[in-house]
């Protein structure tokens, strides 16, 4: 398949400092709502979203669970002065289990690959210590610096009755997005994560979740709306600028998802009603999903990892149907008697590419010359600049606690 180059530069717009959200607002269902349906826009409020979808949607949430990844501590002070402080960042665990959902209920120790601040004063021989309190307990966490060249932070701690997502909560901070450009604070814990999360492993938050209630979820059901949750546990890298002159060459960050038998069922099943994500990171999930089951009628032992580019190496005309793409997914589930998936995937859609699974798209507002923006403009062509501009002149808020968006192209 022929790619068209992409200038980066047809990406960008001007985004003010003044209208970035850099709080949430206080109830979670009255942010704004761009409705974009068939090239109209037209303004209305987030709580209205299940009058607007059409009959017999199919949502798809993302149900990941925000960890509270940032920790911090401090090297023990000497004659010289105060111990340097030095931040760990968890990215990904490596034992006992790559699977997110296991590494956390890990009891005494793990290690993750992590970003680490002020690595220079850490010196691998030095064992980093916090004094935690859980449930009127006394306990201490440790940090070795494992593995220095790969950032590998090897944890311990003693008790064996605590699992790591325990020793996390206790000794770490909401990872806010690096643009807020602020500290995070007791608001952000329950307010940085969707009232519906469920599965530990996130460092960064669905977004597009964000807005979502009680009501609006009763509201969904009482329409009809199929509400399905699947999980991908959003990384650090969903914020990675892109820097290189071909967008090809970005390195797209791995994420890991998590799907189940019932998904792909509902999904073979599907004959009416459009088929929305709520979110990026749900709209990815559900894409991979179809181009697994191309990797399975290639290769009936292909691995649950989607590459960066699958989407532009083949013929659009000869790849198989949704139906298809589900019979193999069913079909190899079946054959390893698994009733859940977990995999890993980096695809990345920018214009040009042809949407397999979702027919429309709830989101907030993102950063110029980013993935995102490329997705975004990936589903509605052109129309995005119509978008962004309606929603920079009528003072939406952008960004992870802005305002959002219903997009049906």
């Amino acid at each position: 398949m022929n790619r068209e180059v992409i200038q980066l530069a047809s990406y960008d717009y001007h985004l003010p400092d003044e209208q970035i959200a850099r709080h949430p607002l206080e109830k979670r269902d009255q942010a704004k709502l761009l409705h974009y349906q068939n090239g109209k826009i037209e303004d209305r409020s987030f709580i209205e979203l299940p009058e607007l979808l059409p009959a017999q949607s199919h949502l798809f949430f993302n149900a990941t669970k925000v960890i509270p990844a940032r920790v911090f501590f401090q090297k023990p002070s000497t004659a010289q002065g105060e111990g340097a402080h030095i931040e760990v960042f968890l990215l990904n665990p490596i034992t006992p289990s790559t699977i997110i959902g296991e590494a956390m209920l890990a009891k005494q120790k793990c290690s993750w690959h992590c970003m680490i601040g002020n690595k220079k004063k850490w010196r691998s021989d030095l064992v980093l210590k916090k004094s935690l309190s859980i449930n009127s307990k006394e306990i201490v966490l440790s940090a070795t610096l494992e593995r220095s060249d790969e950032q590998i932070v090897s944890f311990s701690w003693d008790n064996p009755e605590m699992s790591f997502v325990d020793i996390v909560e206790a000794a770490g901070r909401t990872p806010l997005p690096p643009y807020l450009k602020r500290e995070a604070t007791d608001e952000d814990k329950p307010r940085y994560q969707t009232v519906y999360s469920a599965h530990e492993g996130a460092v960064a938050a669905p977004t597009a979740g964000l807005h979502f209630t009680p009501e609006v979820l009763k509201a969904l059901e009482n329409r009809g709306i199929i509400q399905d949750y699947l999980t991908l546990h959003v990384s650090a890298g969903t914020f990675q600028p892109i820097k290189a002159h071909d967008i090809t060459q970005h390195p797209m960050h791995s994420e890991q998802m998590v799907v189940n038998k019932t998904h792909i069922e509902r999904l073979l099943a599907h004959e009416e009603g459009k088929i929305i994500a709520v979110g990026t990171t749900s709209l990815r999930t559900l894409e991979s999903l179809y181009w697994f089951g191309v990797l399975l009628s290639k290769d009936a032992n292909a691995s649950f990892k989607i590459p960066k580019l699958v989407a532009y190496q083949d013929n659009p005309e000869i790849l198989i149907s949704l139906k298809e793409s589900m019979n193999n997914i069913l079909g190899y589930m079946e054959k390893h008697r698994f009733d859940q998936l977990i995999g890993e995937t980096e695809i990345f859609i920018y214009p040009g590419y042809k949407f397999r699974v979702c027919q429309g798209l709830i989101t907030n507002f993102h950063l110029p010359k980013s993935t995102l923006i490329l997705l975004i403009a990936a589903l509605v062509g052109e129309d995005w600049k119509q978008i962004y501009q309606h929603a920079l002149q009528n003072n939406y808020r952008f960004l992870s606690y802005g305002d959002s968006s219903l997009l049906l192209p």
